[in-house]
């Protein structure tokens, strides 16, 4: 086998300085002449007496990195056959470990909601790609100095259309105690709301500087997250706000099914606090008593996890639905129209998120005429016309979320937070009937149709008699 140090050339990679070296693998910063961004070696431990868990996640890590994309993970590179050089080479991120904040910990509400909500983002990312990582912790995450986050070791990953060879070799449950989700107790290693709950628990270490459940050694401490609710952070940090609290306690939910529907959902409620619906979860201030304790437990001796489908079509059946309503306009059958197309998204799925936005010109902060023009009056009376215009939905509350966005070009405004929000579909009112064809290309609606990064739904009335209004869609 060839030995891996500093000076060496292996398959055109020269080995420089050893960053890490690990209970499981090395790290060295490695160049190669054409690279046009810095490269890191990972080379596993596969002496005599290693694990063969060692083994099995360096194959598991070399099949994911390969097959994942995006500004997410570490762009893949080459690697070595495992018998004779055994490696693998990506990108090596500029970034700080999340871990430095954790050790650090607690921290405002405000920076907590900011690296979860990158951290969410990724684990979408990586969801959408039919994989769910498993082994989310602070160490396991980058942030680079865009604020992006950026996940790292995959050893222990589970994808769609791989065999999952952990899965066929271990019995005992994998992953960071800590993190673990109830359901990676009981061996499913399939569902992406597991990486939801490891996600919750890093947002609880955060905001406290605690571990919801302690750091258990056994099977008998990893199972009783199934009964004991962690301790309120509310309890530990009296300043934590009750948004944070709710956001944090629905990932850290034993039925993954309470927990959010997708990473998505959890990046928006964090990036959105104001919209945060809360709950006796948001409110509660002490661990539940002996009472419901015993309750929790009687449930959680008949525990029994749900099998799961892939990821994708997981976080499929969880969208978020964005649909733009023109506030100033008052044609009450497009208004209908844009309901019935609603309706139709939130019957589908339960899960779904509807976004009710417009788009308005901006207004000065200071120093209009009237007290009505002032920028924060204009955004409470259109927020008004949101709320009222939804209400004939019927959803609950917590299905709804509300934006007034100000910007002078409205398909630019919606697009920009079509991709901010990872939305799955845009609801928009068709463009007036009879425009001439040069006319039809400049409305909103054709502009987001063609530039949209999801779905577009383009409603239209059938008297087809919806008024244009120039700069609000």
């Amino acid at each position: 086998m060839v030995e891996f140090s500093p000076g060496v050339e292996i398959d055109g990679f020269l080995l420089g300085e050893r960053l890490h070296a690990g209970g499981m693998a090395l790290l060295f910063e490695v160049t190669k002449p054409g690279m046009d961004f810095p490269l890191l070696m990972k080379v596993p431990r596969l002496g005599h007496g290693e694990s063969a868990g060692t083994i099995i996640g360096f194959e598991v890590e070399q099949m994911l990195l390969a097959a994942l994309t995006g500004p997410y993970v570490p762009r893949f590179v080459a690697c070595g056959d495992i018998t004779e050089k055994p490696y693998i080479v990506m990108e090596h991120i500029d970034g700080r470990v999340l871990s430095e904040w954790a050790d650090s910990a607690p921290h405002p509400a405000e920076e907590v909601a900011r690296l979860g909500a990158a951290l969410a983002a990724a684990a979408h990312s990586l969801h959408q790609q039919d994989a769910v990582h498993l082994d989310l912790k602070p160490r396991n995450a980058l942030i680079r100095p865009s604020g992006e986050a950026v996940l790292i070791d995959f050893g222990l990953a589970h994808h769609g259309h791989f065999p999952d060879l952990l899965a066929e070799e271990f019995s005992a449950p994998l992953g960071s105690p800590p993190y673990m989700a109830p359901e990676q107790i009981f061996h499913v290693r399939c569902d992406p709301r597991s990486d939801i709950f490891a996600i919750g628990a890093m947002l609880y270490e955060l905001a406290t500087g605690r571990l919801p459940y302690g750091a258990p050694s056994t099977i008998a401490g990893l199972r009783k997250r199934l009964w004991n609710d962690p301790t309120p952070p509310r309890a530990l940090v009296p300043a934590l706000p009750e948004w944070l609290q709710e956001v944090i306690l629905r990932c850290l939910e034993v039925d993954a099914s309470k927990r959010y529907g997708s990473a998505a959902q959890l990046a928006f409620d964090l990036s959105h606090p104001d919209q945060v619906v809360i709950t006796e979860r948001g409110r509660r201030l002490h661990a539940a008593g002996m009472t419901t304790r015993f309750r929790s437990w009687f449930r959680a001796a008949g525990y029994e996890p749900a099998p799961c489908p892939q990821p994708s079509s997981r976080i499929n059946s969880a969208p978020i639905v964005l649909v733009a309503v023109a506030t100033t306009h008052t044609n009450e059958a497009q208004f209908e129209s844009l309901r019935q197309a609603v309706r139709r998204a939130a019957t589908l799925d339960a899960a779904c998120r509807v976004a009710v936005a417009t788009v308005i010109k901006p207004e000065p902060i200071v120093g209009s005429a009237t007290q009505d023009g002032t920028s924060t009056s204009q955004h409470i009376k259109h927020l008004v016309h949101l709320r009222h215009w939804a209400k004939k939905l019927q959803l609950p509350p917590e299905r709804l979320t509300f934006h007034v966005l100000e910007s002078s070009d409205p398909a630019d405004a919606l697009l920009k937070y079509a991709r901010s929000n990872h939305v799955d579909q845009i609801v928009i009112g068709a463009p007036p009937p009879g425009l001439p064809l040069r006319s039809l290309f400049g409305t909103v609606a054709t502009c987001v149709m063609v530039e949209a990064p999801c779905s577009v739904t383009v409603v239209r009335t059938r008297e087809g008699t919806a008024p244009r209004s120039e700069g609000t869609v």
